[in-house]
């Protein structure tokens, strides 16, 4: 008889550990060992220590088949972390999961060397992974969220989710206080009851007495600023609608005599087009959105231009607004030399059209539904033992939930949209169908999508200097993990489940949109780097910079409002009482605050951009490369945080310390 030692972790979050009946077996290239019983007590944290009896050597250890059998009258689910199988030999291998195991039944877990399907792989290698992808596939299923939008998982409620994609207690215990400390604090302030106007915008402050950040403060203050107007769209919560612009817009017939006093008499309109130095915000995608109604109260809408100019002190300023798509005596030009209240009422309504547009486009559809279709299809096509699996899984983490929470609560009729935003559930479908038209591949990869808006140069701009810095990094790790197992471009387009797990996110997520130019297939080492790095930053980066800062930007209304009662005006003569009138009235502030305070607080059990708990990766040169990773991230954030020191706006998220892995709230 032959003796094995085999370790059994079980994972470390609250329940992991399991009293069912659990058995083992050992498979190698000369056979498998008897099935043999570990016992019916797993503690969470534990790693237990067997020795696996065969009656023969059996070579290289391919997979550990692990049996969980019932014990007691209800089934009880086990979180295995990693089996480490010790050969008599002395050789150490590790067979990483880092998955639930759920029901009556058995899993084979292949050992931790990323494998592909392009050259001679063991049959019982290529059986495992069609089993588990089976099994997937039967759990993993895609349905429509909304006519033209991304699909999402066939889950009605995170009830109906499968356990590996559920909140741990601990991350749901936090976020369920958190929405239970806020609500009742709003309460017994009686704020979400009173479907009155505000009367004084001072009154705001009273919401959050004591929910506040550094930047929340300054924005109280600054928020009517000309300069801070601009700034919000280098370094807002929405960085990526600034577009250069070289020719003013038929449709925006702003000319010279209107900008003369903002521009000085140095220079002209024409002179700074040239020059570069003309950028627009057009919110066009709105034109033709329903508008919602809250408290009873039709809701209004619009769609409006925005014409900034970078002036010599490098500010970012606004010199003409238009509400409206059609020019004409009903939609006048705005300038800021109108009067106090005209020109504060028109940067409203950009800002409103700046929340609507951010919430379904940059943030909701971009980062939110797009990781979600990159999880469904990677448990759907990838097998554990893929490299590109490894890779990417941890970026996925919790993803589902957070997402089948959001329709549920969120998006749903009657949910919090419906009550406070303008757009609402009607309106955000329509919204979502329109900005997935719009959608491009370059437009998801930061490098190209700076480019594409001529953006490249504009001075301050910090999402773009830190996005680089992380995308770059993000990058160098995709680079040196793919370089490690394809060897050559061939081995990327006769990988068949790469190829598939390609052609489904193209399918499912992208609902086979040539024209966005979205890869369907792979073709070399190159376009699989590019697009790795589009998912994981995506999912990690890009999220942290179109979420974190929604309180910070919009938790004082009057900067971010989430609906408007009163149409845009026609016309010039606007008072501080017309403001009172236009905006949201008090519960549909206090909801809107208190939805992008939760929004924009991680609940605990989180996991910063490159910290992998969960050591995937078994051969030492990825395992050096993700250190490589790690340790340049370390460097990013160091820079930023002695950026920001001489910065009265703090830009921080894109700090890697600050950014979390996945889409997780």
């Amino acid at each position: 008889m032959i003796t094995y030692q085999v370790l059994v972790a079980t994972g470390e979050q609250i329940g992991s550990g399991s009293t069912d009946i659990i058995s083992i077996a050992l498979i190698g290239v000369n056979g498998e060992s008897p099935k043999q019983l570990l016992g019916e007590k797993f503690h969470a944290k534990s790693v237990t220590k067997f020795d696996i009896g065969s009656p023969r050597e059996l070579g290289e250890i391919l997979l550990v088949r692990l049996y969980k059998e019932k014990s007691g009258p209800k089934e009880n689910p086990w979180c295995c972390q990693y089996i480490d199988v010790i050969s008599p030999n002395g050789k150490s291998s590790r067979f990483p999961y880092y998955l639930w195991v759920t029901g009556y039944t058995n899993i084979e877990i292949p050992e931790g060397k990323g494998i592909i399907l392009t050259g001679d792989v063991n049959p019982l290698l290529v059986q495992q992974r069609k089993v588990e992808l089976d099994r997937n596939r039967a759990i993993y299923r895609w349905k429509v969220y909304a006519e033209s939008a991304p699909h999402c998982i066939d889950a009605e409620s995170s009830k109906d989710l499968p356990r590996d994609a559920k909140y741990s207690f601990q991350k749901y215990a936090n976020f369920g206080f958190s929405v239970v400390a806020t609500g009742l604090e709003l309460q017994l302030r009686g704020f979400l009851q009173s479907k009155d106007p505000w009367t004084d915008l001072n009154d705001i402050h009273k919401v959050f007495l004591y929910q506040k950040t550094h930047n929340s403060v300054l924005v109280t203050q600054m928020w009517q600023e000309d300069t801070f107007f601009g700034y919000q769209y280098l370094n807002g919560v929405c960085p990526v609608i600034l577009q250069k612009c070289t020719k003013i817009p038929d449709h925006f017939p702003v000319v010279q005599e209107m900008v003369a006093a903002s521009l000085g008499t140095t220079t002209n309109l024409q002179k700074e087009l040239e020059s570069g130095n003309v950028f627009l915000a057009d919110y066009k995608i709105l034109d033709g959105v329903p508008a919602n109604v809250i408290n009873g109260k039709q809701q209004y809408l619009t769609a409006p231009l925005c014409l900034l100019w970078k002036n010599p002190l490098d500010h970012l300023l606004p010199i003409a607004i238009q509400l409206g798509q059609v020019p004409g005596p009903q939609n006048p030009i705005f300038l800021p030399n109108d009067s106090k209240w005209d020109w504060t009422l028109a940067k409203m309504w950009v800002r409103n059209a700046e929340f609507q547009v951010h919430q379904a486009g940059p943030h909701l559809l971009c980062t939110h539904l797009f990781a979600e279709v990159f999880s469904i299809a990677t448990s759907r096509q990838l097998p554990i033992g893929h490299p590109v699996y490894k890779l990417l899984v941890p970026h996925f983490r919790y993803t589902l939930e957070i997402n089948t929470l959001a329709r549920s609560e969120l998006l749903g009729p009657g949910g919090i949209f419906d009550q406070s935003n303008v757009t609402g559930n009607g309106g955000v479908p329509v919204l979502l169908r329109k900005a997935l038209g719009d959608v491009t591949y370059s437009a998801l990869c930061l490098p190209d999508n700076i480019k594409a808006r001529g953006v490249a140069s504009i001075p301050n701009y910090y999402y773009r200097e830190d996005g680089m810095k992380v995308w770059k990094a993000v990058e160098r790790l995709v680079s040196s993990i793919v370089n490690y197992y394809y060897k050559s471009d061939e081995m990327v387009t006769k990988d068949p489940e790469l190829q598939a797990w390609a052609a489904e996110v193209f399918k499912e997520g992208f609902l086979e949109r040539k024209s966005s130019g979205i890869p369907s297939s792979l073709g070399t080492r190159d376009e699989l780097m590019k697009y790795l790095t589009m998912v994981i930053f995506t999912c990690s980066g890009q999220h942290a910079a179109v979420n974190s800062g929604q309180f910070d930007f919009y938790g004082w209304m009057p900067n971010g409002p989430s609906s408007m009662r009163k149409p845009p005006p026609s016309g010039k003569g606007a008072t501080y009482q017309t403001i009172l009138d236009t905006l949201p009235e008090v519960n549909t502030t206090t909801l809107a605050m208190a939805t992008v305070w939760l929004l924009s607080h991680e609940p605990e059990d989180k996991r910063p951009l490159g910290n992998y708990t969960n050591e995937r990766f078994t051969e030492e040169k990825p395992r050096q490369h993700v250190k490589e990773f790690q340790h340049e991230l370390d460097q990013i954030s160091k820079e930023i945080k002695a950026r920001n020191q001489n910065v009265k706006l703090q830009y921080l998220y894109l700090d890697p310390k600050r950014i979390e892995s996945s889409v997780s709230i």
